[in-house]
């Protein structure tokens, strides 16, 4: 079945709403916040939260390797299915392999393992570690017999949409929060399986998150990419606010050209998710094509994410255990996470929708669903 979700800006927002769900952008939430609107400053990604109950945070790192291969890797200070649990640091591991092989790791440790600075990235998980300034990271982690030793220079200048903070009902005090530090950069490095050693060069990302509410009683689901095509990179989501917002789009664009930022007005930019199907094993609806069109009248941008494969596809329950898992059942939450990949189109068009330039490449994606399927 094919179904084309409401563009995000002609989507109804319904009557009477009591509470409202947007970015934090006004020169009061700048200063309440300590924030420059041009220029990010390296603090911001250092740790924002203190792994207290009710906080999460993580840094996220992602590459598409010249060997063909994919690699994620997630510092968390918990899992985010339970905001509500004291500092729980954890790693995720995913490393989709040329010859076929994919591996999917969770792992966690002890608090007292984990620390993390104030004053920039520098996250230590059990002697694991990222840690970087803006241009430069270094990201090492073993785990389950993995090993990943990486290096990250930036290509596009660390960017935020906005403030970066998301905020949510009447007083704005609900947060969740994002920075991607770096949107583009070289990679290079090497990971090691089943003790074989892999030299590696490819392109990478990385963006840092943290909130001070779950993000189930927030966020429906949201869709988020990012990718590279010639001169191109760029990053996009659409984020679908809680039911109790009525769900509220929150756009998010990021295009940039040989590293210099051309367009990130997110109010310009209209979203369509299309050839819509439902997926056997989490039940939720996805897209097999989701296309963001920038236009401001001068500049006109398509840019189109065609699914070709998933790279996951879990249920959160299937994460869960124990009495967690009781609960979660008891509730009826069927939270999902997938990741495709498949293929980016840039086009630059004429105002009348003349094609000027196309770039494609490969791209990964993720869709997070927090709800119910509607």
């Amino acid at each position: 079945m094919s179904v084309e979700k409401t563009s995000s800006r002609t989507a109804n927002r319904g009557p009477g709403t009591p509470h409202r769900a947007s970015i934090a952008h006004n020169d009061a939430d700048y200063q309440r916040l300590g924030l420059a609107r041009e220029q990010v400053a390296t603090w911001e990604d250092g740790a924002r939260t203190d792994g207290r109950r009710g906080t999460y945070e993580w840094w996220y790192f992602d590459a598409h390797l010249d060997n063909g291969a994919k690699l994620v890797v997630i510092f968390m200070t918990k899992d985010l299915s339970a905001p509500k649990k004291p500092l729980s640091p954890q790693i995720r591991l995913n490393l989709d392999l040329p010859d076929g092989r994919s591996y999917a790791i969770v792992k966690d440790f002890p608090a007292a393992s984990y620390s993390a600075s104030t004053k920039g990235a520098d996250v230590v998980i059990d002697g694991n570690t990222f840690a970087g300034d803006l241009s430069h990271y270094e990201i090492h982690a073993e785990v389950d017999g993995i090993k990943v030793d990486v290096t990250l220079d930036a290509q596009v200048r660390p960017w935020r949409p906005q403030t970066g903070y998301l905020v949510f009902g009447a007083e704005r005090d609900l947060e969740f929060s994002w920075l991607p530090s770096v949107p583009q950069g070289s990679v290079r490095g090497s990971y090691e399986v089943e003790s074989t050693r892999t030299e590696i060069t490819g392109i990478g990302y990385h963006d840092h998150n943290w909130g001070n509410v779950g993000m189930m009683s927030i966020i429906h689901d949201w869709y988020w990419a990012r990718g590279q095509a010639g001169p191109y990179s760029v990053i996009a989501s659409y984020i679908t606010a809680h039911e109790k917002y009525a769900y509220e789009p929150i756009p998010i664009f990021m295009l940039a050209k040989d590293g210099q930022i051309v367009a990130d007005d997110a109010s310009l930019v209209n979203f369509e998710a299309t050839d819509i199907r439902t997926d056997p094993k989490t039940g939720k609806p996805v897209a097999t094509l989701t296309t963001y069109t920038y236009d401001d009248g001068t500049d006109r941008y398509v840019v189109t994410f065609t699914k070709h494969r998933d790279l996951l596809a879990n249920t959160f329950l299937e994460q869960m255990s124990g009495w967690r898992k009781a609960a979660a059942r008891l509730i009826r939450f069927d939270g999902a996470y997938l990741r495709f990949v498949g293929e980016l189109r840039i086009e630059r068009q004429s105002p009348d929708g003349h094609v000027l330039e196309t770039h494609t490449d490969e791209a990964i994606w993720e869709l997070m669903y927090f709800g119910h399927a509607r």
